[in-house]
């Protein structure tokens, strides 16, 4: 089967709205993707809706839990971390602990900017591996674009986070790095469980791998590759990921 043959991208072609893009990525993610390639490149929607979601989920998290609790759990579940804090006097102890806090609030607080540097570093990579490592014809502007719609699952995420928080869950058993039931982790004993092992369970994650299914397809079609190029990429990237976590593990453990 031959390579797609690459259709020259008509900015301002009539096609489909935002909202219809967003409502086909779960239904007809292709044709969102066939929408991007014709030129249809907007993409503020579907980061209006994570920077809502996960903001849901700050709330939820400040009334529910609080900030401090928040840095408290992230010590428990870091034992070097915890052994460095307990030989600290107690002064020195709560200040350090309040600074923690302060430090995770603030970069929750700032998840729009972190979004998106996320966004254009992940489309950077992207556009250099479909286009120079597979011989794609995309733009950065329909990477950005794809990688934008092809996120929109990890705003379940949030909204499973914010939903358990608001269902009762114990504030101390909360983990800011692990917020929903969507990956095998989560349903792991985190402090008895080895780091290594507990960072590779958290990449097998039911919504992770949907949105690198689609991301796959998305920068397929827009660069004129066959998907199985776009899956190479994706997944490629997504390996070296998992790696570095599992690495992290080790180094943590």
């Amino acid at each position: 089967m031959n390579d797609l043959e690459a259709q020259p991208a008509a900015v301002g072609t009539s096609g489909l709205s935002q909202w219809q893009r967003v409502v086909n990525i779960f239904s007809a993610p292709s044709k969102t993707f066939e929408d991007i390639k014709r030129g249809n490149k907007s993409w503020w929607l579907p980061l209006l809706f994570a920077i809502v979601f996960s903001y849901v989920l700050f709330a939820a998290i400040t009334m529910k839990v609080g900030w401090q609790q928040v840095a408290e759990n992230n010590i428990k579940i870091n034992p070097k971390q915890a052994e460095r804090m307990d030989q600290l006097p107690a002064d020195q102890r709560a200040a350090g602990m309040k600074m923690a806090a302060t430090i995770t609030e603030g970069f929750v607080a700032a998840s729009p900017v972190i979004l998106l540097l996320f966004a254009l570093g992940t489309s950077l990579i992207l556009w250099g591996t479909i286009n120079f490592g597979f011989g794609g014809k995309a733009t950065f502007g329909e990477i950005l674009a794809v990688y934008f719609y092809a996120t929109l699952p990890n705003s379940i995420i949030a909204i499973l986070g914010a939903v358990a928080l608001y269902a009762g869950m114990a504030p101390d058993s909360f983990n800011i790095s692990n917020v929903a039931g969507t990956n095998v982790a989560y349903f792991l004993p985190i402090e008895e469980t080895n780091k290594a092992l507990y960072a590779l369970a958290m990449q097998i994650d039911i919504v992770t791998i949907w949105t690198a299914i689609l991301l796959s397809i998305g920068i397929a079609i827009v660069a004129g590759k066959k998907r199985g190029s776009g899956y190479m990429a994706v997944f490629g990237w997504w390996a070296v990921w998992t790696l570095i976590r599992v690495v992290g593990g080790v180094m943590a453990g």
